[in-house]
């Protein structure tokens, strides 16, 4: 039996794409840290190439922790 937890975390290994991975960014992300939108993951994906070498699409497991870092760090430029 999966319990929630196993799901949640499964979940972050599915690839999305961009407008799901935006979706879910801003609902679980403490309410302190700045938004994501499309405009922004596009300009995070052009500064980290290296990280979309697989594909287009997201997953919670490789980009959240990145993605918060540099929205935290490049706020007054977005």
């Amino acid at each position: 039996m999966q319990t929630k937890k196993n799901v949640q975390d499964e979940a972050n290994f599915i690839p999305k794409p961009l407008s799901a991975f935006v979706q879910y960014y801003n609902q679980n992300i403490p309410a302190s840290f700045p938004r994501a939108s499309a405009k922004i993951l596009q300009k995070f994906k052009e500064t980290h190439e290296e990280l979309f070498k697989e594909g287009s699409e997201w997953t919670v497991d490789k980009h959240r922790k990145k993605l918060m870092d540099w929205i935290t760090s490049n706020r007054e430029v977005l």
